[in-house]
């Protein structure tokens, strides 16, 4: 039975975009569109921060005498900043769990799928 479903569908074949932009192999096309994924949301992060910063800058300045408005800005930049740094830290609890569990740091951050 299952060389019979073997002869007749063959083997799954990865679409063109992915093997053109990925690899032909299955595990490391997929782990390289997930190590994109992981790094686009990171740089998102990080460009979000960045304007949270220029926002909260600007409203600060902005604030005059206003004590609740001078409050708030630097509640925006505080929470922009502890924000910053857990993007950044996931880095870094990344490769520490990595190392601890897999015993290779980049295990999490570039995953590949084992295939056979």
């Amino acid at each position: 039975m299952n060389k019979l479903l073997a002869q007749d569908f063959g083997k799954i074949k990865l679409p063109g975009e992915i093997t053109t932009r990925y690899g032909t192999e299955g595990g490391a096309a997929i782990g390289k569109l997930i190590q994109t994924i992981i790094y686009v949301l990171i740089i998102g992060a990080g460009i979000y921060a960045l304007i949270n910063f220029v926002v909260a800058g600007y409203s600060f300045m902005s604030a005059g005498d206003d004590a609740k408005k001078v409050a708030g800005a630097w509640a925006k930049i505080w929470q922009t900043a502890i924000g910053l740094a857990v993007a950044a830290g996931s880095f870094v609890l990344a490769a520490i769990f990595g190392q601890l569990i897999f015993g290779d740091p980049l295990f999490i951050l570039k995953p590949t799928i084992p295939t056979q």
